[in-house]
């Protein structure tokens, strides 16, 4: 993979989709920082269907302390991890009041420190919510940049900084989002459609995948 073919890549992928965005459901940035906080090891479609029923009654810091575990627990239980991510959405709603104002820090050391928020979580509410150039590197993107050859690591470590460092410029804010939507419909983790790829022949994978026969 060299410098040409990622340029030709992400030029790809903006004009296919030039504005992409989280499909994850929010308004605010602290309604997109709850989001990504219940995404661990759950799908975005299950976030969206818990977050519809409970921003409508709580979706400010206060009113959620409100709450309480429990009653978030309720809301919240079809998700994976739910009472432990009730215990962490309380916990962060109170430190944002007591710390933040009530308002949701935008520099990185306030983030982490934030319950169950980690590099992943930090790095989207920044990009998203404030306009960062920064890579969130879950599953998808570690997949699609090990696969591909955009930039290969070991761990999301490698793979993040790679990715800081390749892509270029211009594509770096909406990077991120290209590469998971990439993950998630085209270079899927059992079975990648390279037969419906269009960055397939700027990619350095070598099994690629042939159309499904037609029956």
């Amino acid at each position: 993979m060299n410098a040409a073919k990622r340029l030709e890549i992400f030029k790809r992928f903006r004009a296919a989709n030039p504005s992409p965005k989280t499909e994850l459901e929010y308004t605010t940035p602290f309604e997109l920082l709850i989001a990504v906080l219940l995404s661990a090891q759950a799908t975005d479609v299950s976030v969206n269907k818990a977050t519809r029923l409970l921003y409508p009654v709580a979706n400010t810091p206060a009113q959620m302390l409100a709450l309480g575990v429990d009653e978030l627990a309720s809301y919240i239980r079809t998700i994976g991890l739910f009472r432990t991510k009730a215990k962490n959405v309380i916990a962060t709603c109170q430190i944002l009041l007591d710390h933040h104002g009530g308002e949701v820090p935008r520099d990185r050391a306030s983030l982490e420190a934030l319950p169950g928020v980690g590099r992943k979580t930090a790095n989207v509410v920044m990009n998203t919510a404030f306009g960062e150039p920064t890579m969130a590197v879950d599953t998808h993107i570690f997949r699609v940049s090990n696969r591909t050859g955009l930039a290969p690591g070991k761990n999301v470590d490698i793979v993040e900084q790679k990715l800081l460092k390749f892509v270029p410029k211009e594509f770096l804010h909406d990077a991120h989002h290209w590469l998971i939507l990439h993950g998630r419909y085209t270079c899927t983790a059992r079975k990648p459609q390279c037969w419906n790829c269009m960055i397939a022949d700027l990619c350095d994978y070598k099994d690629k995948s042939p159309m499904p026969a037609v029956v």
